[in-house]
């Protein structure tokens, strides 16, 4: 983009700049653009007569400039379908050069850079990489596997110093792991704002692997001619593509001669990066790029797996000591004698540094906690948000009369076991004084004068900020465990009741019995009748459907068929289950999924697959979320592949404390469906759930990625 249209070092402006448009590159390589068809080249940037011999290019077709054998491997990426590909390796007058290209509408971008003189051997680079994978294996945990990543990055980069930086809440993130060379600043466990990594370059960073900056001190070289199109070339692809100025300034602010980046990928979301800074300019050949990408790859399956593994065994234990505290609160002489006793392993339970009970209005405490009144006041608060646990690490946000007991209870997970004793659970996490080691300081504020500009922070000092009124995370595992020992609860009592009601009343059991049976009877004939009338709807959509001649009424019937199985679903699981208030959602799309296939033509049948993890959900979220993917998938069914059958893929992950499914297709890639009815009805439910759609590029195909929380947001009093 022009140098009139953003100052070089306004930071605010920085933040809004279009920096996949910069109209020029860096200058340690030469870029042409040519049309795809004709190889013709229409603009150059960077120095491509000293790179490749050549008088004059532009005119001149990418044969003539680069030779016919290259031009022919050009094409083939052209005609491949293929983001970019690697073209190949020639020889210039300085030196090996590395070719490589990507598509861009109707231009053909091809970039140069200087690489090794003889290309790296495969044994060797698969080697290097088989033994860092294996490396990566061995790993015990997270805080290990990033450590040797750290170490076998370096040795691959040869950088003096890799860091393995992780995206935190609200876009800061923190150095979990490094390795440096003597003398280099460590930033190690150090975190940096969100500023530092604006949005529009975290989503470069997803679609743009590797990015190498040689030289921090370089000038960019415009392309030329001038670019005279209304749209601006689009350089996102590009390896070669200029970088803002403001970054170019944070790096020489930093000490830093040269930068790399590789992001870490986990399942389409941006979970970090590994950050190489060196002292001196130093270039990264296309074949060092390529190994850092496919090690990249290897090293984001490891993070996945090692977090899968921890949440595992963090779900094993709290089973264990479910089943502990259960058993103990449920044996002779019920709650009312075994409560006072058991609120010690409650408190375990949960890892908890305080627990309170209050059942009928008797109170029962264990560990730190705040005073009995406030205790109740909290307790009758919690009562009035509703059935689903409150859980925060902030409490005094959403209960401002926390603040009063903030350092015993700044973090609370409540549960409300009945309604009608009250009987209410609430496990305190004390106030965890954080103390933050920042890069430099984040609030500081700087004045400015008139005509002056801000510039990028200068110091990376270690900075300490002291967090107060925040405790521990609860996991999303510990909010399950919660939510079942509810159910264990419930279960157990309605035992004792029936048991006490023996004991009283034995002349009444068979009228008891008979009142039971009938329950039973008419819970089942009620959902019987549920059943009939949801498959009569089902039936007469079906036959209206097949009486209509117009194809768009029919498919239009077909959708809302499917549509009135996610409900109709939703409705045979819970009666199947004793559990009526939480849904397996895992469960629940496997089967949402093989009700759908069945209901598509023969030829679609096994080409929908679904992973998904068993989690529990609200009912009425499931409802939501049922009708959300139903959605998706009619969509990648009608437009992924123009109608005909193709393979669509579902999964189910949790992410920190949210869940997301992600609806992905190997297609024609984003397509514009009519804002219909069935669009309308997503967005509505997705705002519903309170939580974000996010279409993207799936190389091939549409990846929809639905973010949202397992519960409703709490409001704050």
């Amino acid at each position: 983009m022009p140098d009139s249209a953003i100052n070089p070092f306004d930071l605010d402006a920085c933040a809004r700049e279009p920096i996949h448009i910069p109209g020029a590159i860096q200058p340690h390589g030469a870029m042409l653009v040519a049309d795809r068809t004709t190889q013709e080249i229409s603009h150059a940037a960077g120095d491509v007569g000293g790179l490749l011999g050549a008088a004059t290019w532009i005119g001149r077709t990418l044969g003539e400039v680069l030779g016919d054998p290259m031009a022919g491997r050009l094409a083939m990426v052209t005609q491949s379908g293929a983001v970019s590909g690697y073209a190949g390796h020639i020889n210039g007058p300085v030196g090996g050069l590395d070719v490589s290209a990507h598509v861009d509408g109707p231009n053909l971008i091809v970039e140069i850079e200087a690489g090794f003189d003889t290309a790296m051997p495969a044994t060797a680079v698969l080697g290097q990489l088989e033994a860092a994978g294996a490396a990566f294996e061995r790993a015990p945990n997270l805080k290990a596997l990033c450590e040797r990543a750290a170490i076998e990055f370096r040795r691959l980069t040869g950088f003096d110093r890799v860091m393995i930086y992780r995206f935190l809440d609200e876009g800061a993130g923190a150095v979990l792991a490094e390795d440096v060379a003597p003398g280099m600043a460590s930033f190690l466990n150090h975190h940096f704002p969100g500023s530092d990594i604006p949005a529009q370059a975290r989503a470069l960073y997803v679609r743009n692997l590797v990015r190498v900056i040689p030289d921090v001190f370089y000038q960019p070289a415009p392309l030329a001619p001038a670019w005279a199109a209304v749209e601006p070339l689009d350089m996102s692809d590009c390896a070669l593509r200029s970088v803002s100025p403001v970054h170019m300034q944070y790096l020489r602010n930093m000490g830093v001669g040269a930068s790399a980046s590789v992001s870490i990928v986990k399942d389409g979301v941006l979970w970090g990066l590994i950050a190489c800074h060196h002292r001196e300019p130093r270039l990264m050949p296309y074949d060092i790029r390529a190994a850092a990408r496919a090690l990249a790859g290897g090293l984001a399956r490891q993070v996945r797996a090692k977090e899968e593994a921890e949440a595992y065994r963090e779900r094993l234990r709290l089973r264990g000591l479910e089943d502990e505290v259960t058993a103990g609160l449920v044996r002779a002489g019920g709650f009312d004698a075994n409560l006072p006793e058991g609120v010690h392993a409650l408190r375990r339970m949960l890892d908890a540094d305080g627990v309170a009970t209050l059942r009928a209005g008797d109170l029962h405490i264990d560990g730190a906690c705040p005073l009995e009144s406030q205790i109740r006041d909290l307790a009758r608060w919690v009562v009035e948000q509703g059935p689903e646990p409150v859980v925060t690490e902030r409490l005094a946000e959403a209960y401002p009369p926390a603040s009063q007991f903030q350092s015993l209870a700044s973090g609370l997970l409540g549960l409300v076991v009945s309604c009608d004793e009250p009987f209410v659970i609430l496990w305190f996490r004390a106030e965890q004084v954080e103390v933050v080691n920042w890069a430099g300081n984040p609030h500081k504020a700087v004045g400015l004068g008139p005509g002056e500009t801000l510039t990028p922070r200068a110091s990376f000092e270690a900075w300490r900020e002291t967090v107060r009124g925040r405790s521990r995370r609860w996991t999303l595992a510990e909010a399950e465990a919660a939510q079942r020992l509810r159910s264990s609860l419930l279960e157990a009592r309605s035992h004792r009741r029936l048991t006490e009601l023996n004991v009283r009343l034995t002349e009444a059991l068979g009228e008891k019995d008979g009142l039971l049976e009938q329950k039973q009877l008419l819970l089942k004939e009620v959902n019987h009748r549920i059943q009939n009338s949801l498959q009569l709807v089902s039936s007469f959509l079906g036959l209206q459907s097949r009486a209509m001649g117009d194809p768009t009424l029919h498919e239009a019937f077909e959708e809302a068929r499917r549509r009135l199985q996610a409900v109709a679903l939703v409705h045979r699981r819970l009666y199947r289950a004793d559990q009526i208030e939480t849904v397996d959602l895992g469960r629940y799309l496997e089967e949402l999924i093989a009700d759908m296939n069945d209901s598509m033509a023969r030829e679609w049948a096994g080409q929908i697959s679904v992973d998904a993890a068993p989690v529990l959900v609200p009912t009425d979220r499931a409802v939501t979320i049922g009708l959300v993917v139903t959605e998706l998938v009619i969509n990648a069914n009608k437009y992924a592949y123009g109608g005909s059958p193709g393979p669509i893929e579902v999964s189910l992950e949790e992410h920190r404390a949210d869940l997301r499914i992600i609806v992905a297709d190997h297609g024609k890639g984003k397509h514009a469906p009519v804002e219909g009815f069935g669009s309308r009805m997503m967005s509505a439910m997705v705002r519903q759930l309170g939580g974000e759609l996010i279409f993207g590029d799936n190389a091939p195909g549409l990846r929809a990625i639905l973010t949202f929380p397992v519960s409703p947001a709490l409001p704050a009093e």
